[in-house]
């Protein structure tokens, strides 16, 4: 996962960089993986939540423009529920 091989965070989509955080927080937890490699994909797993982070929030703005629309400034939040 944290191999020379990986592809750059920001250059992944987020179902790839949720997908790649799965399987991080996976390994974490199974407690299989030697110390060094373990804070080496923590690292990683840290960059993918912040790049997920900032993937989902930018949809959440354009989801508000769109909601906006026509009617000005009187905006409402995006509800996901």
């Amino acid at each position: 996962m944290a191999d020379s091989k990986a592809k750059p965070v920001d250059k992944m989509s987020f179902e790839e960089a949720l997908s790649e955080l799965e399987g991080i927080v996976r390994q974490l937890e199974a407690g299989d993986v030697e110390l060094e490699k373990s804070i080496a994909i923590y690292e990683r797993g840290a960059a993918l939540k912040a790049h997920c982070e900032t993937r989902l929030k930018s949809a959440e703005l354009k989801i508000e423009q769109i909601v906006q629309g026509a009617s000005g400034p009187s905006t409402e939040p995006a509800s996901f529920e």
